[in-house]
């Protein structure tokens, strides 16, 4: 047995530490009873867009952002892109908005702004100069700085040269080329027999070159009888009143103009014509939107002409949906300016980010080569000999809304496109010149 001080030195220490384990015990049980805090979602894939947001070809910007904007929207509503060990399983994509401001060195420091915020995937596309700069910077970053390889997604720079001679492993163009869309108007003005003066008329930069380059070779081989009594270029975004232009082509005795401009530079030089009573047909890339067939109003209908890969007026049941779907998330008739090939766009950087279970460039731009998507029954295809993405093109005709085949206007305009002609991708390709060089 203990002696007694022995025993009650021992109980006053066991007292002791029963009054010590009480708290301990109090502060376990009240860190069991607060709930686990939920793990952090999954970080956004970044997406960069690069546009005019500001100047005069800002409607031009914010026309490609909504379309974009309800692209990434649809991909997000099925849960993001699917990426092995990510919680939850998918990222979702967040676009963001850069102000080139119509200026490559802008431009530029937009890229770099991007690249900084985390973007590894840049879009561009309203201009050719412009994206002849971005191209010619993410390839040296690319080479310089394999940690931050940027991949470029191009949507309307058309400038054959971007997918031939100019040709880069990190760059994806998503529209036909100007040689490709000058080869589908040439296929229109081929049918009309009773045409034998065209005026040429285009922006003076790379694409607006090419297009009446083209133009002037496919009217050789094509129509060798017409006549091409004009051609010429002027500044880009900087002429304000088109009437001495307008006045010009009267004077010519032309029938018809074949003109690439596109926003303002389009919008301007229509309506000039129109009031300096030019009847004769505008063959356009983009005459179909941003204003133009409001500024060309009667005397446009069975004279303007726009070549697209996609036009409102496609009368399939899939196409139909397609635009109603837009118009309910973009009701106002300003915001009236969708596009197939930006719905594609994103929808093949889904597919190629999953495929290649990855968000490095590489592997991306590697999957991005054998891109083949489908929306609303259009399909197309990306040929990885150049990066071109191949589709059908389609040309139509302008007309009033609600004359047969024109279900549907442009921008609350009263006038819509009739589509007259369709090209299957397969006639719509061409060869390339591209000697890509791959990582």
């Amino acid at each position: 047995m203990n002696p007694p001080f022995i025993w009650r030195r021992e109980a006053l220490k066991f007292a002791a530490l029963a009054l010590c384990a009480k708290p301990f015990a109090a502060l376990a049980q009240a860190a069991s009873a607060v709930p686990s805090t939920p793990s952090a979602p999954p970080a956004p894939i970044r997406l960069a867009l690069i546009e005019s947001m500001s100047g005069p070809f800002a409607n031009t910007g914010e026309a490609v952002f909504r379309n974009l904007l309800w692209a990434v929207e649809r991909v997000n509503a099925r849960g993001g892109i699917k990426l092995p060990g990510v919680p939850g399983g998918a990222r979702p994509l967040q676009l963001d908005r850069y102000d080139s401001k119509g200026q490559n060195e802008e431009a530029l420091s937009a890229l770099r702004a991007a690249m900084d915020d985390g973007a590894r995937i840049v879009l561009q596309g309203n201009s050719s100069a412009t994206a002849s700069a971005l191209v010619a910077a993410i390839d040296k970053n690319n080479e310089r700085d394999p940690s931050r390889r940027v991949i470029f997604l191009n949507y309307a720079a058309v400038d054959p040269v971007l997918t031939n001679e100019r040709c880069s492993f990190w760059h994806f163009r998503f529209d036909a080329h100007a040689d490709m869309r000058v080869a589908a108007l040439m296929s229109a003005v081929k049918d009309d027999a009773s045409l034998k003066r065209v005026y040429l008329i285009g922006q003076d930069y790379s694409f607006g070159q090419a297009v009446l380059r083209e133009a002037r070779r496919q009217l050789g081989v094509q129509r060798p009888d017409v006549d091409i009594v004009g051609d010429e270029l002027h500044p880009m975004g900087k002429v304000k009143d088109f009437a001495p232009y307008a006045t010009k082509i009267i004077a010519s005795g032309a029938q018809a103009v074949v003109t690439g401009n596109w926003g303002n530079d389009l919008t301007l030089l229509v309506k000039a014509a129109r009031e300096a009573g030019f009847n004769g047909t505008f063959y356009t890339f983009y005459g179909n939107a941003l204003g133009a067939p409001a500024a060309i109003g009667d005397a446009g209908i069975g004279r303007v002409v726009a070549v697209a890969d996609w036009l409102p007026n496609v009368q399939t049941s899939q196409s139909e949906a397609f635009y109603r779907a837009f118009r309910t998330r973009f009701p106002k008739p300003a915001d009236d300016y969708v596009h197939m090939r930006l719905q594609l766009l994103v929808e093949a950087l889904a597919q190629a980010i999953e495929r290649a279970g990855s968000v490095d460039a590489v592997p991306v731009a590697r999957a991005l080569e054998q891109a083949d998507v489908s929306l609303y029954g259009q399909r197309g295809r990306m040929r990885a000999a150049d990066h071109q993405f191949q589709q059908q093109l389609v040309v139509g005709v302008m007309d009033r809304q609600g004359r047969p085949g024109v279900q549907f206007d442009v921008e609350g305009s009263g006038y819509g496109f009739r589509v007259v002609k369709t090209i299957a991708a397969e006639r719509a390709e061409l060869p390339t010149s591209c000697k890509m060089k791959r990582p």
